[in-house]
């Protein structure tokens, strides 16, 4: 599953959205939190929590960060054939090896060089106004 909503729309999704959702299906965080341009202040992630580790909170299922620092459009055309010189790395962060590997192999797909980039906890790496976050090569 893939959550790419506003980070301040997370608490209004129900409570139950993954009732008979079994425990093994992945659950992707493609957000960002903007305080200013869209989501207004949250106070946990202004108090230091990493947005994915708010987000897994909200939602009560362990997530993936993965897909949120890459624009739409390049993800739609500027997927390349695995071992093509230039190929873009995305980064995947998460807390479960088996859910993180999924994802991996989805960004392998989708013709993008996945990049283990560590735990959820490590996830900051790739929020806005990081080295990673939006460029089109690392």
């Amino acid at each position: 599953m893939i959550v790419t909503i506003p980070q301040k729309n997370i608490p209004g999704l129900p409570r139950d959205l993954f009732a008979g959702v079994l425990d093994s299906v992945v659950v992707v965080d493609t957000g960002n939190y903007y305080p200013q341009q869209r989501d207004g202040r949250i106070a946990a992630i202004e108090d230091g929590m990493v947005e994915s580790r708010w987000v897994s909170q909200q939602l009560g299922r362990p997530v993936i960060k993965a897909f949120n620092n890459i624009y739409a459009e390049h993800l739609l055309k500027s997927g390349k054939p695995a071992g093509t010189p230039g190929r873009i790395a995305l980064p995947v962060a998460g807390d479960d090896e088996r859910a993180t590997s999924v994802v991996l192999k989805l960004v392998d797909e989708l013709g993008f060089d996945g990049v283990d980039a560590g735990s959820l906890d490590d996830s900051w790496r790739q929020q806005p106004a990081t080295p990673v976050y939006a460029r089109l090569r690392c």
